[in-house]
């Protein structure tokens, strides 16, 4: 086992994709894609538009089943699952267009990450009395500590659809957070920043406890973060680990 930081380390194998095969029609979105991610690693996929990085991603968590090929998480072979399963097994992701409640404020758009963690029932919930207002309570208090994190207190009562689209792309990522994942699925989670908002979501994004895979076209941040980056670019190697996260995660890697 690899020591990745004082707190965390390279499990075993989380997420496990084998020979995925996805087309539309005649337009072959992914061929031949095999790749794993382990415990508390942070994989990056970087590719050109029209790589299919995004179409990976939603294989991933269920939006599209291809045509061949499998996938495995948590050791558990995968049938045809639907989005909402992948998230009660463990699974968020963010979007490479914005999608939040726009008329939301930042607090409670996080705190619709905390959902599937709620255990009362319906009627519990409407009359907000006794147990789930406690539940709410508890709920709303790991929300605070997400928006302590990323470091939007001043925003937390601001409906997001008035805030920049930087600010609104960590509120997704705090959602996402909220749910306490088990993988991280980041599409574009840079796209549309400047270079300090980049720099704040490097931060953030290498501080999770769950296992990240990205997907972008940026070679300069995506170094920074990552254990191993897969390039769907075939005139690149396939796989290249990025030794600038060597200073950033303490490591002692294997290529020294």
């Amino acid at each position: 086992m690899t020591e990745v930081s004082s707190r965390h380390s390279i499990g075993e194998t989380l997420l496990s994709v084998e020979s995925i095969n996805l087309a539309f029609g005649e337009v072959k979105a992914l061929a031949n894609v095999s790749f794993s991610v382990r415990e508390h690693e942070v994989l990056a996929i970087i590719g050109p538009n029209g790589a299919g990085k995004t179409s990976m991603l939603n294989v991933i968590n269920g939006f599209y089943h291809p045509q061949q090929g499998q996938i495995h998480f948590k050791g558990l072979h995968r049938q045809r699952m639907k989005p909402y399963e992948a998230a009660v097994q463990g699974i968020a992701r963010t979007f490479q267009n914005v999608a939040l409640f726009k008329g939301m404020s930042t607090l409670n758009n996080i705190m619709t990450g905390r959902n599937l963690k709620m255990r009362r029932n319906l009627l519990w919930q409407a009359l907000h009395l006794g147990p789930a207002r406690e539940e709410e309570l508890q709920h709303r208090a790991a929300a605070e500590e997400i928006i302590d994190f990323l470091e939007i207190q001043s925003i937390r009562k601001i409906p997001v659809g008035r805030l920049p689209y930087g600010l609104q792309k960590r509120v997704e990522l705090g959602r996402a957070l909220a749910m306490e994942p088990d993988l991280l699925l980041l599409d574009e989670p840079m796209a549309g920043m400047n270079m300090e908002e980049k720099q704040d979501m490097c931060r953030f994004s290498m501080a999770p406890r769950s296992s990240s895979l990205s997907m972008t076209w940026g070679w300069s941040w995506i170094s920074r973060i990552a254990w191993w980056c897969w390039i769907t670019d075939k005139r690149l190697p396939r796989a290249l680990r990025t030794k600038s996260v060597a200073t950033k995660l303490s490591l002692t890697p294997t290529w020294a």
